[in-house]
């Protein structure tokens, strides 16, 4: 493996201390591996907080600011923060209106996030978790709650930052949250695995000339190996499985995003994009939104995660309504 890093044990810490630096305007640092949003202090509205490991950059820290995450509680790489440092962003967050709390289902995160709740509620704090749990394909979706978290952690964030901006109440914010996350599905695929960039291990290993579609975050196993296919052919598979998922009719509008994982090249991650649009075309439903590039990686993994949400009036004006994050703006 060949990286441009230091001392591994410093990864997080200059990594995130980077992400400041460039985005100044934007974001400042905290003790504990705050990133804070620089207008959270004039908040007068809902905000929100989502915890994670780094090693997936640009999320989630990427995604703090204007409009979208007020604090990003940031772990070690691929590893989820302990629950005092969610305790102490929310305390710190909490502007009289209540604290939207996103949470991705993984174990790590998940425990965090539960134990978090636990405090904060004992403390007497107005908070309320969502999860995201859109992978189809660890889980079929009558047993959501094994599903795991994926990309679609990021447009969550953006139609709930929306929300909160408009002045909704914290109960109406997690409903628009919560009905997003209800009409989401996401899955991945992955030509070649990534390694831990602080222990050289490899996370995945794929062999020469397959592919795996249903790859987890980090690397675990989804629907098993296949033969490595056109880029037409692997969205194809991909979308079906997707469409069937959310049972999407002809009529409908979707979000569509191509997420880059780390090692594919934006000229693949157009080419599936350009496919899935004529696919969804073909069968009469519309792509009224759509991101395409890296949003959540995995290091230098290959392959993309293939996301669609189901769009009404509603949730399509929060998307887009503006932002400005380091990563993503409106």
């Amino acid at each position: 493996m060949k990286k441009f890093i230091n001392d591994p044990e410093n990864l997080t810490s200059e990594l995130l201390e980077g992400l400041a630096l460039a985005n100044k305007d934007i974001i400042h640092l905290e003790d504990g591996n705050l990133v804070v949003n620089n207008k959270l202090k004039d908040a007068d509205r809902v905000t929100i907080v989502t915890l994670g490991g780094t090693g997936h950059e640009p999320a989630i820290s990427g995604f703090v600011g204007e409009g979208m995450v007020d604090i990003s509680v940031a772990g070690n790489v691929f590893a989820a923060p302990g629950p005092q440092a969610c305790i102490e962003a929310i305390k710190m967050a909490d502007k009289g209106h209540g604290v939207l709390f996103v949470v991705l289902n993984h174990a790590g995160d998940m425990l965090t996030g539960n134990l978090t709740m636990k405090q904060v509620k004992k403390l007497g704090l107005n908070v309320i978790k969502v999860v995201t749990q859109e992978d189809i394909a660890n889980a079929p979706r009558s047993n959501a709650d094994d599903r795991r978290g994926l990309v679609g952690c990021v447009p969550l964030y953006k139609i709930a930052g929306a929300a909160a901006a408009a002045g909704k109440s914290l109960e109406e914010v997690a409903a628009v949250a919560q009905k997003f996350a209800d009409n989401m599905a996401t899955i991945a695929v992955a030509a070649k695995g990534a390694t831990h960039p602080a222990t050289d291990m490899v996370i995945a290993q794929i062999e020469e000339g397959k592919m795996e579609i249903g790859m987890g975050q980090h690397g675990e196993g989804g629907g098993g190996l296949t033969e490595m296919k056109t880029a037409d052919e692997t969205a194809a598979i991909m979308i079906d499985a997707l469409l069937r998922d959310l049972d999407i009719k002809k009529g409908e509008k979707l979000l569509v995003i191509v997420n880059g994982v780390g090692a594919t090249t934006l000229m693949e991650q157009l080419i599936v994009f350009r496919k899935c649009c004529h696919y969804l075309a073909e069968k009469g439903i519309e792509v009224v939104a759509n991101i395409v590039g890296e949003v959540l990686t995995v290091q230098e993994m290959a392959g993309f995660q293939l996301f669609i949400a189901r769009m009404d009036d509603e949730l399509l004006k929060y998307w887009n309504a503006p932002c400005r994050t380091p990563y993503y703006k409106n």
